[in-house]
């Protein structure tokens, strides 16, 4: 477990901040209330920021702010949520933009917002305030146990990976789920199962299993074992959390995006588990923070490029490459593990074609002659816009956004579709009737899809 610093805080909103190493902090705090916790790039009150509110309008309400505005992003009501003579313990979290709150021991956050424009969190800051003074102990992690019982306790997955240390003599679950729910489609993972002998990969709880590994002594009861779950486009993943051996692996041929987890023990065993999860790139590392300046240094729309003009209003186009995301990026989709699809566009054999952006990647792509290309320079769209209906065919409904034009000069529009458990964006060309899309090498078009208005 992490090391629990105390804190004490008076009644004056002034942050005592710290360090943090990965996307989420556990901790206790004793308050009548207004408990406030702030997400920062430094050890500072500065923008970007998250603030969360926990007990805040004499103990009654609880909200998530953005960079100190209002409205606010997120209000539940939590009546009496703290208590000025006990601890009450929380935890928050920020992992690929998503950020949520949680009482201690329970997976699903009681209030969660996901930020389009994320950024890196590098330091919390807590302060107690409007009439009350606060005790603090700060843990960085979250750490819970499960009984000896077979139902699944559910949170949040941001995107692609979970890391997790599970002490317990057998048998630890966990599922991988589109819903906070045991529902169809589904992945299970049970590690140390069967007496602690083997483990397996399961889809939708159904057998046979599709992965089946002999795995003697794989769990201890007094003693930590590390994991790290990866999942991406359907492939499924478990490895040795220290050394990053491959254990299992299965590739699913329908895919679907997972948006949540769970996990549990059973037949015997009670677990007590430490659980990591954050956005991830391929193989596991995670996401570097957005590199870019600001926009409007940057803009320089080539002669002849629709929608060109000054830097700053919407529907804008940056230059960037290898990757880089500006601020304000309209974010058009979602890979299938939950990675998000920026709209973006680039230049291919005389045409300037919208596609896509997959950070992780470290370049966008674009559909054109029946095959993805891969574009490690292209522009990112930039704007307050991000309007998308429904539409077939040729028709293109008044105000669609002109995002490029083909090599015969032909205006091109942005479209996306859904396929293979993914969201993705692509051009729409009129005179074909069709919406393009470049994935897994190919160019593939779909006659439904929505389309961007500005």
């Amino acid at each position: 477990m992490a090391n629990i610093m105390d804190v004490q805080t008076e009644d004056n909103l002034q942050y005592h901040f710290f360090p943090v190493s990965h996307g989420s902090v556990q901790f206790k705090v004793r308050t009548a209330n207004d408990a406030h916790l702030a997400l920062t790039m430094g050890p500072q009150e500065s923008d970007p920021m998250y603030e969360v509110f926990i007990g805040g309008w004499g103990n009654t309400k609880s909200v998530i702010r953005r960079n100190r505005t209002k409205p606010d992003k997120v209000e539940v009501d939590t009546p009496q949520i703290l208590n000025s003579g006990e601890f009450r313990g929380f935890w928050v979290r920020w992992d690929g933009g998503v950020v949520s709150a949680g009482r201690e021991g329970e997976l699903i956050p009681f209030m969660s917002w996901t930020d389009p424009e994320p950024f890196p969190v590098a330091f919390v800051g807590v302060c107690t305030g409007w009439g009350a003074t606060g005790t603090w102990k700060i843990e960085d992690g979250a750490e819970f146990d499960t009984p000896d019982k077979l139902e699944y306790k559910f949170g949040p997955a941001a995107a692609g990976s979970l890391e997790f240390e599970y002490r317990g003599p057998h048998n630890a679950h966990l599922c991988l789920t589109s819903a906070a729910a045991e529902v169809d489609p589904m992945y299970e993972i049970i590690l140390g199962g069967w007496e602690n002998t083997q483990s397996v990969i399961r889809y939708c709880r159904q057998k046979p299993d599709k992965v089946t590994l002999p795995t003697p002594g794989i769990m201890h009861p007094n003693e930590f074992r590390k994991f790290l779950i990866e999942w991406r486009c359907g492939r499924v993943m478990v490895r040795d959390g220290s050394s990053g051996a491959l254990l299992m692996e299965w590739v699913d041929p329908a895919p679907f995006p997972v948006t949540h987890f769970a996990v549990r023990t059973g037949y015997g065993a009670r677990g007590h588990w430490r659980i990591r999860h954050f956005g991830s790139g391929a193989g596991g590392q995670q996401l570097p923070p957005p590199s870019a300046p600001v926009a409007a240094p940057l803009y320089s729309a080539p002669p002849g490029y629709p929608g060109a003009g000054g830097p700053g209003g919407p529907g804008q186009w940056i230059d960037m490459s290898a990757g880089q995301v500006p601020p304000g990026a309209v974010v058009g989709g979602q890979d299938c593990n939950g990675e998000p699809m920026y709209v973006a566009r680039a230049a291919h054999e005389g045409a300037v074609i919208p596609g896509k952006l997959v950070q992780s990647h470290g370049a966008a792509y674009v559909p054109w002659g029946g095959l993805e290309h891969g574009k490690p320079e292209y522009q990112v769209l930039v704007g307050g816009f991000n309007n998308w209906v429904p539409t077939k065919g040729s028709n293109i409904p008044p105000g669609a956004f002109p995002g490029g034009q083909s090599e015969d000069g032909e205006t091109l529009y942005i479209g996306r579709v859904r396929h293979k458990g993914s969201l993705i964006t692509g051009k729409v060309q009129q005179s074909h009737g069709v919406c393009y899309i470049s994935f897994a090498g190919k160019e593939l078009s779909f006659p439904k899809y929505e389309i961007l208005l500005s």
